[in-house]
């Protein structure tokens, strides 16, 4: 009889563990879900990503988000799939490039320090310079180079002119934050709370049980590029 139990027990763990395999990932495991809509010259895009978004990457937060940045902002779709953008043609070239980085380079941690740099460089008022991002960061400029120059380029940014369009609630401002399918409007220098109240997996984050996630995150907020990459680097 107990051999029969055990068979029939092994039998049912099987079968469970068969069927589970087919199941989609818990609800609770997912990772949050932040989508950040920004143009690359507007100053409040480029202080957001400069001040604020770093503490991702500062922190463990990272491990449970899933970052999506889409350079498009208030630019406009005109007819024969042109565009210009808000703050000139220099902006709907460095949007290309940014997208052009995030297609190439599609990790976050990787992508994510070369567009600090820029925006950093935008904060400054020297966003011409922007093209020393690709040595300062070790980044092959080649293949990012012959993306913004041809049609994939452009087609990236149409990509992302179809994401910004499609928002539900359309967007107000830039940046325009998305956490976890809610828009955040004007609360999007707290987007961290926002991350930590959607998140419901197993993982303990640093960067939500610390003071950073109410906002108070004065020690890291001015992270050059140089901190950024050692963070991710580490």
């Amino acid at each position: 009889m107990a051999s029969s139990s055990s068979s029939s027990s092994s039998l049912a763990l099987f079968l469970f563990l068969s069927f589970s395999a087919f199941l989609p990932p818990s609800e609770s495991h997912k990772s949050v879900s932040v989508e950040v809509y920004y143009e690359s010259l507007c100053p409040y895009s480029a202080n957001f990503i400069f001040h604020y978004l770093p503490k991702l990457f500062a922190s463990d937060l990272i491990s449970i988000v899933d970052l999506k940045l889409v350079p498009w902002g208030n630019a406009k779709l005109h007819a024969n799939n042109t565009f210009t953008c808000q703050h000139g043609p220099t902006e709907c070239l460095l949007n290309t490039v940014q997208a052009c980085v995030i297609n190439i380079v599609p990790d976050p941690s990787k992508h994510f320090p070369f567009i600090h740099c820029v925006e950093d460089l935008v904060l400054q008022g020297r966003w011409p310079e922007w093209e020393s991002c690709f040595e300062k960061l070790d980044l092959d400029s080649k293949c990012i180079k012959e993306c913004y120059n041809c049609e994939q380029g452009k087609e990236l940014e149409l990509q992302n002119a179809a994401k910004t369009n499609c928002l539900n609630p359309p967007h107000k401002m830039t940046p325009w934050v998305v956490v976890d399918g809610q828009a955040l409007n004007d609360n999007y220098p707290s987007f961290v709370s926002y991350i930590c109240k959607a998140y419901k997996g197993p993982v303990k984050t640093q960067g939500c049980t610390s003071a950073s996630h109410l906002g108070e995150f004065k020690a890291n907020a001015m992270l050059t590029w140089e901190k950024i990459r050692s963070i991710i680097a580490s």
